[in-house]
């Protein structure tokens, strides 16, 4: 059975503290926006897959009761930076089990100013849920005072320099470029344009990486309605569906720890995986794809992602962002909305920011964004813990109809 997204919707990406709204206020914003984007009433979902990491038990519901109280089942979920993907996967499955016609998808997090903490006292490895990964770290580069999610990616920076010879400006370069891209997405939280040797002179978070390489916290939330191919035809959304062509969900193996590298324990192999089964089950590789939403937590990890989704040989990452292969004229258009870095990374909203965005480049509806000619996006989302979520979405052709 397929399944097909008819509706999206998000809120402005905001830095915490802007703006005097609770996680509520923007779960309505972002439902309400996908719900008018399908021309669909709340009282058609059935069911509502709902993620999060900093609110308490059963905020799904108090976030959804904001657009109906119709009683429908509501599954919160929290699976680190991959939580929005998550829900959206969840939805995808209801859908696709046919177990519901119509779910909704929605993300959001109210955050706090500062640097995240490496997850559940990332410090304790007595108790962290990522303890593993800060001990491969630890064990191979200390641990030193600075954020611990800033450390261990940028340690995977200087074990990618010293192996491959990737450089700081290829870092930056990575930043540069969804800054510039984030100038013309009204909802970034950041839409100023840095140039890579401002990228390189802003303030140190763990060397190599600066700053304007660093994604923040924010506030935010955004939604999918995910629907059945009888609704689609049922509710005339033909020239608003787009297609869920093939998703996969992957966790840690023992590839994550064995070599003892921070670039593994961050996940590139939980990406390749991820990136290999979609490729499998549709058919579709990344010679396919037009437009990238990826996961640049930081801009090591946009480089990283690179070598896992097949876009260039192990090493060769720096070189290709450098080429301008992935970005407006080149081979790919990567993360157009600014990515994380940019754009913003409220944790529970980003994987179903990432789809309204590709969404949005499908259709042909991202303005100044937009892909010409895009019809397959890629989405690839992923957390410490670890998840890692790879979604492909297609605009080819319309439900029921033979390509």
């Amino acid at each position: 059975m397929k399944s097909y997204i008819v509706g999206v919707g998000m809120t402005k990406f905001e830095k915490p503290e802007t703006r005097d709204w609770q996680y509520w206020d923007m779960a309505r914003e972002a439902g309400t926006a996908a719900l008018a984007d399908a021309g669909i009433p709340y009282r058609k979902v059935e069911q509502a897959a709902v993620g999060y990491c900093f609110q308490a038990s059963t905020a799904g519901q108090r976030a959804v009761y904001e657009l109906g109280l119709t009683g429908l089942p509501v599954y919160n979920l929290n699976n680190n930076c991959a939580t929005g993907s998550t829900a959206l996967m969840t939805a995808r499955q209801f859908v696709e089990g046919g177990i519901a016609d119509c779910v909704l998808a929605l993300g959001f997090e109210k955050m706090s100013k500062g640097a995240l903490g490496g997850g559940s006292g990332a410090g304790d490895f007595k108790t962290s849920p990522v303890a593993r990964h800060y001990g491969i770290m630890a064990a191979r580069h200390g641990f030193e005072a600075s954020p611990p999610t800033a450390q261990i990616f940028g340690n995977a920076a200087r074990e990618h320099m010293e192996r491959y010879g990737t450089t700081e400006a290829q870092l930056a370069a990575v930043a540069a470029k969804n800054h510039l891209h984030s100038s013309r997405n009204p909802n970034a939280q950041f839409q100023d344009v840095h140039t890579v040797d401002e990228i390189l002179a802003a303030r140190a978070v763990h060397h190599p990486l600066t700053k304007l390489q660093c994604s923040p916290t924010s506030d935010g939330a955004a939604a999918a309605l995910v629907v059945s191919e009888r609704f689609v035809a049922e509710h005339g959304l033909e020239g608003r569906a787009v297609e869920i062509a093939a998703q996969a969900m992957t966790t840690d193996t023992g590839e994550s720890f064995a070599s003892g590298s921070c670039v593994d324990a961050v996940g590139r192999p939980m990406s390749r995986e991820a990136a290999r089964q979609v490729y499998e089950s549709s058919g579709l590789g990344i010679e396919d794809v037009d437009v990238i939403e990826l996961h640049d937590c930081f801009s090591v990890n946009e480089l990283l992602t690179y070598e896992a989704l097949g876009m260039c040989e192990e090493g060769a990452s720096g070189k290709l962002v450098e080429s301008g292969a992935t970005t407006y004229g080149g081979r790919w258009v990567v993360n157009p909305s600014g990515g994380l870095i940019s754009k913003g990374h409220p944790l529970g909203a980003t994987g179903l920011a990432q789809a309204a965005e590709l969404v949005w480049q499908l259709r042909g509806e991202a303005a100044d964004r937009q892909v010409a000619g895009a019809r397959v996006g890629l989405a690839h989302n992923i957390g410490l813990g670890g998840a890692a979520v790879v979604t492909l979405l297609r605009r080819s052709q319309e439900p029921g109809r033979e390509a």
